[in-house]
């Protein structure tokens, strides 16, 4: 399959949705709630705003689902985005809230708050989204501290492929980092929610 080709899946629900057939959102939530929710919830750090956030998110895929284009990245991708920019927004709103109540800090300290949250999240969203080789190295080497030799044994590869596995995972990791402005979306969309 073509780069620029999305997968089938995605064109589908896409039409789906535009028809209006509420299994499609069903279906979708089922996919991609959990993704949404745990988004949400690395930036937000609360159950009740994740909660929120995902009733958002879902609620605006449902009444406009013309803003996805599957030739600029997958569904998956865009409803994070969309999940990243609804739970940034809404992290905004409570910190604001909270200064202008007297809270402790500064609007500084808010936006620090914000990109450690925002940079927090899409590691999280590379993680789960890297393939499954990747990320079982990664996991083999941060969580049960093995070096690459071990991961090689544990995977059943050469050192070779488990250097490699390593690098290009951290090397996507290492993406989540660069600096962007917290609430923008994935290049090619559009509004925010």
């Amino acid at each position: 399959m073509a780069k620029d080709t999305p997968p089938r899946w995605d064109r589908k629900m896409q039409q789906r949705l535009a028809r209006g057939e509420a299994a499609a959102l069903g279906e979708l939530y089922d996919r991609f709630a959990s993704l949404v929710h745990s988004l949400a919830h690395r930036v937000l750090d609360d159950d009740t705003l994740a909660d929120r956030v995902t009733r958002e998110v879902f609620a605006h895929v449902w009444e406009n689902p013309e803003e996805y284009d599957p030739k600029k990245g997958s569904m998956r991708s865009w409803v994070a985005g969309l999940t990243h920019r609804a739970a940034v927004q809404r992290l905004r709103q409570t910190e604001t809230a909270a200064l202008a109540d007297g809270g402790q800090g500064t609007t500084e300290d808010m936006e620090q708050k914000v990109r450690r949250a925002s940079v927090a999240a899409r590691a999280d969203y590379i993680v789960t989204s890297m393939p499954a080789p990747l990320r079982a190295a990664l996991e083999l080497a941060y969580f049960q501290r093995r070096d690459y030799r071990q991961t090689a044994a544990d995977l059943g590869v050469t050192e070779d492929e488990a250097r490699r596995r390593l690098r290009l995972g951290l090397q996507l990791l290492s993406t989540a980092n660069e600096q962007r402005p917290a609430a923008a979306p994935p290049p090619g969309y559009g509004s925010a929610l």
